[in-house]
């Protein structure tokens, strides 16, 4: 018998007559296709965790259920396949009968597609890492260049603050409208740098 969980007998309980059996039709998909699977709920809907892994997922609306499997690389086979789509939460669109799933016997293929990725190390994590962003280096107007050279003091401030600190400087000066506008700022802000401040000091808890 497979592992149920409780919370996911009564999240399909409350949902629509009509959802409830296709939401108990893909429940069993997914236990024939991966018995090691676990339930859980996620964001008030259930999840299929296999080994640690999100697999997929139901969600049941009033006019439509939704089915999603997780992972890159099912979902580029299910639109090989022809059978996925945009509309909707889930990889299959939106569901309002069992006549707009595959056949059981192609569900449960796909499933254990998705599973099989999991176990062979395809897929090792739920969602996939975002690539890390490098901020542009900090762009240093000339003005403001040309005033630290003057003044050693405040240059030797301005290397040790933290390269925010040093964006927020530059881009006040930057934005000046007018140059008279840009060379107050440039004096303040030698002023402030050289007391080793950040440029929104004022605001800051002491």
């Amino acid at each position: 018998m497979p592992t149920v969980n409780a919370a996911v007998d009564a999240y399909i309980a409350k949902s629509a007559p009509f959802a409830q059996p296709i939401l108990t039709h893909l429940r069993e998909v997914m236990h024939e296709a991966a018995p090691e699977l676990e339930e859980v709920m996620k964001w008030s809907r259930p999840f299929f965790m296999y080994r640690g892994v999100i697999l997929g997922n139901l969600s049941a609306f009033k006019e439509h259920c939704s089915f999603g499997l997780w992972g890159a690389e099912i979902a580029e086979i299910l639109r090989a396949d022809g059978v996925a789509s945009s509309e909707g939460m889930g990889t299959f669109g939106r569901i309002a009968s069992m006549a707009d799933l595959p056949p059981r016997r192609k569900l449960v293929g796909y499933v254990k597609q998705a599973a099989m990725m999991i176990a062979g190390g395809t897929r090792t994590k739920s969602m996939p890492s975002r690539p890390r962003v490098a901020k542009a280096a900090v762009e240093v107007p000339e003005a403001l260049v040309a005033a630290l050279k003057k003044n050693k003091a405040a240059a030797k401030h301005f290397e040790a603050l933290s390269p925010s600190c040093r964006r927020e400087y530059s881009e006040w000066i930057a934005d000046a409208k007018r140059e008279e506008t840009r060379d107050k700022r440039v004096a303040t802000a030698l002023e402030w740098i050289a007391e080793g401040k950040s440029r929104n000091w004022k605001y800051e808890k002491g």
